[in-house]
């Protein structure tokens, strides 16, 4: 495995193996299997979960990590194309990342969507200039429209608690001050199609998801026996669910106008997953990828109550990320 940019990128069967061997890592870990190795850690944006699991993993594997953090102890880097610098960046991506990819085994990127130009982010025009200066080892640490290494952790947790892969999923929108990017709620909704699952998107009028990405889903429902269909009414995608991932996203109707976009939110701020969701679920669990605010996105009542899944998922980070940078690193 050269890059591990996109669950899409995999057969299933491919993901499975990839699941196994983070089970295994689990179980049996390999301390030296990485000696040597040298991973290099590329942030735009801020991080704890990613940040860490990485770092720890490669650590766990016997191979050690580097991190950037543009502006923060290192250059500026410009990221757009064409563009006439004169301004905060003193250098290009296009001069920086050949270098940090010639310092390390593998490269890994975090660079979220600019959220201005919808059909821009759904391109994943930036991730792919990157991508292309690249000649080692990639991983997508989250971009535009995808967390892949997010979405292989949510997996391993569904499987952890036996989560029957035809299981009811809902993936809910929940309320947030601001837009937030589509990529996890992108990459959440592709698992669990891929997984098989009966999948339903949750969200309030004008928060659709856009339709490459419902339409991409339904692709790879398709091919795993799963189905995927999206609904506005709470108590219809609720019923029976086993599974609720909440999170947050931006208008995708006021995409890039934040004010149209704060207008449309106003209203919604009875959108907070709290305990009386679920009486037509009762024994339906709670995911989401964190960070979240509490009362605001999801109350206290269920962050901290028996539904939650939430510290699973995060500690899954660290086994999910072993099996990528082994698959990938390891001889």
């Amino acid at each position: 495995m050269k890059r591990f940019l996109d669950l899409n990128d995999f057969t299933r069967e491919e993901v499975l193996s990839l699941l196994e061997l983070a089970r295994g890592l689990e179980r049996t870990p390999e301390p030296r299997a990485l000696a040597g190795k040298v991973l290099g850690l590329l942030f735009f944006n801020p991080s704890l979960r990613t940040l860490a699991s990485f770092q720890v993993a490669m650590a766990r594997l016997g191979g050690n990590s580097f991190v950037i953090s543009p502006g923060q102890g290192s250059w500026q880097l410009e990221t757009r194309s064409g563009v006439v610098m004169d301004g905060a960046a003193a250098e290009h991506v296009r001069e920086g990342l050949p270098v940090l990819a010639a310092y390390s085994d593998a490269l890994g990127i975090r660079a979220f969507a600019e959220g201005k130009d919808l059909a821009h982010d759904l391109a994943e025009s930036n991730f792919k200039l990157m991508a292309s200066l690249i000649d080692k080892p990639l991983i997508n640490l989250e971009s535009a429209v995808n967390h892949p290494c997010q979405a292989l952790a949510d997996w391993k947790t569904l499987d952890d608690l036996a989560v029957p892969r035809t299981a009811r999923f809902v993936l809910s929108w929940a309320y947030h001050p601001r837009a937030l990017p589509l990529a996890v709620p992108a990459a959440a909704l592709h698992m669990a199609a891929l997984r098989g699952m009966e999948v339903i998107v949750l969200r309030p009028e004008g928060f659709a998801l856009p339709a490459a990405i419902m339409e991409r889903a339904r692709r790879a429902a398709a091919l795993s026996g799963g189905s995927v269909r999206e609904t506005s009414e709470r108590a219809d995608a609720l019923a029976g669910a086993q599974v609720l991932y909440v999170k947050e996203w931006g208008a995708t109707d006021a995409y890039g106008d934040a004010a149209e976009d704060a207008r449309l939110r106003a209203a919604l701020r009875g959108w907070c997953v709290r305990d009386d969701w679920f009486s037509s679920a009762p024994q339906c669990r709670v995911m989401h990828c964190l960070p979240v605010r509490r009362n605001t996105a999801i109350a206290d009542e269920v962050l901290d109550g028996p539904r939650s899944l939430v510290q699973r998922e995060a500690y899954n980070r660290l086994p999910a990320q072993m099996a990528v940078l082994h698959q990938m690193l390891s001889s």
